[in-house]
């Protein structure tokens, strides 16, 4: 009986001390896309377009940390915006046919990541690096017509949190997005997409970051 006993104490000991281990990291803020917008378009497409070119940023890492100062782990990051616009077009005929149409862009990130941070310093004031590889995938929908695509993607963020306890920290946090489509499908079509009308999905992001420790 006192073997067993000795068996699960140790057990629930090293599940304790790996549970210990184990944080959540969510943050939520505001991103920016940095592809530069095509010189082809008319000033109300132009205008159209800039609403795209900024929305809310969500992320978030599951992370076991390997030895103080180091982290691996798992993120999933996403960006959504929408805009919307009276346009106008002709119809073959001499006509002028006028909608409203509106448009909404997500970009979804997963991947593994690597986290440095300072924790093998005694302090509260804790800094964190994280890079992250994996796939990008983009969707944008007009109306009734879809396109999507996948691409890899890069993800870097630069992060400074205060320890209030033992369990929890906050701060901000810088991210950096990359990835470019170079083809999309849309309504079973796929569409290659020729230099200079490739999809660029790199983005800043400013964001309010968590850590949970468990």
């Amino acid at each position: 009986m006192i073997k067993k006993l000795i068996v699960l104490g140790i057990l629930s000991v090293s599940a304790v001390s790996f549970a210990q281990k184990i944080s959540i990291s969510p943050s939520v803020g505001y991103a920016w896309r940095l592809a530069k917008t095509s010189p082809d378009l008319t000033r109300q497409q132009e205008e159209y377009i800039k609403g795209l070119k900024s929305g809310v940023n969500f992320d978030v890492a599951l992370r076991y940390q390997v030895t103080p100062g180091l982290l691996i782990g798992f993120k999933y990051s996403g960006y959504s915006a929408s805009t919307d616009g009276r346009f106008s077009v002709s119809d073959g005929m001499g006509h002028f046919v006028s909608a409203n149409i509106t448009t909404k862009d997500n970009i979804n990130f997963y991947g593994p990541e690597l986290t440095l941070t300072n924790d093998v310093q005694e302090t509260r004031h804790k800094f964190f690096m994280s890079a992250a590889l994996g796939a990008m995938t983009y969707t944008s929908k007009t109306g009734t017509v879809k396109a999507k695509g996948t691409t890899f993607g890069a993800e870097l963020d630069f992060a400074y949190q205060y320890q209030i306890t033992k369990n929890l920290l906050i701060g901000p946090k810088l991210g950096l997005s990359g990835g470019t489509l170079s083809k999309v499908s849309s309504n079973g079509r796929t569409i290659q997409l020729e230099d200079g009308q490739k999809e660029g999905l790199t983005r800043l992001s400013l964001s309010a970051a968590a850590t949970f420790r468990f």
